[in-house]
């Protein structure tokens, strides 16, 4: 949530994994399953991690803007980020009693680093934390649920409006392509991204995703947010609450 090259879209399908042993995960399985989550952040937005990266995503969200109708030669910054995205068109979280039932008791997972946190459910642990990534799961093994969290610096200059823009129409046409079922606008504490789900995999042992991204100014450096909550096809509504509950508590610094 497939093309690499698209910076919009997180990349497609993994492989069937092999069945867990009976005694339970070894060390190198749970780096496997690590792996493989975090692989689905994809090449796009692990490129803008590279002092050349950044320059090729804006080369590209650019134009994919601009294919998308969302710039128009002679027009302000401001009137090309309005184009695709008005007010009204921006919704907060609305978590069902579902949804925040999911996550009722539950713990707080901190990203030190970048001060954002969500709460998660109580038996959810953390696996790995720094200043790009962050990776927490449920308890299980290939039938986990993971939030997985991606930070990546941009230059100054980089056209956080045009790109995000460019980020809506992209997951619109995988809409229509049948490669995701929904599609929205969504400001979270304030922050506004986009939010699209995958849906169902055809193979269901490969993965199914929740995603958000979005850009903000942390400690005067621009940045891209990408936050990703996964589990397999057939595991998906089974962690279906939790997933949204945990997207739609999350709370980051200014």
């Amino acid at each position: 949530m497939q093309d690499y090259s698209n910076p919009g879209q997180p990349p497609g399908t993994f492989g069937r994994p092999p069945t867990p042993a009976k005694k339970g995960l070894s060390k190198g399985c749970l780096i496997g399953i690590i792996v493989a989550v975090v692989a689905a952040v994809g090449l796009a937005v692990l490129l803008t991690l590279g002092v050349g990266g950044a320059f090729w995503l804006s080369r590209r969200t650019q134009e994919a803007a601009r294919d998308a109708g969302a710039v128009t030669p002679g027009t302000s910054t401001a009137s090309r980020s309005s184009s695709s995205s008005d007010a009204d068109d921006v919704e907060g979280p609305a978590p069902t009693a579902e949804q925040s039932a999911a996550i009722s008791g539950g713990q707080e997972a901190a990203w030190a680093q970048q001060e954002i946190s969500w709460t998660v459910p109580v038996k959810w642990k953390e696996h790995s934390a720094d200043s790009r990534s962050l990776l927490w799961r449920s308890p299980g093994s290939w039938d986990a649920a993971s939030l997985i969290g991606s930070i990546s610096p941009m230059a100054a200059d980089f056209p956080m409006d045009i790109s995000l823009n460019a980020f809506y129409q992209q997951a619109q046409t995988r809409k229509q392509n049948g490669e995701v079922d929904e599609v929205r606008w969504l400001k979270l504490d304030g922050v506004k991204g986009v939010m699209f789900r995958e849906s169902s995999p055809e193979d269901a042992d490969n993965p199914q995703r929740l995603q958000w991204m979005a850009y903000r100014t942390y400690k005067g450096q621009q940045q891209l947010v990408n936050i990703m909550l996964a589990t397999r096809g057939k595991d998906f509504a089974r962690h279906e609450d939790a997933l949204y509950g945990v997207l739609y508590s999350m709370k980051m610094a200014k």
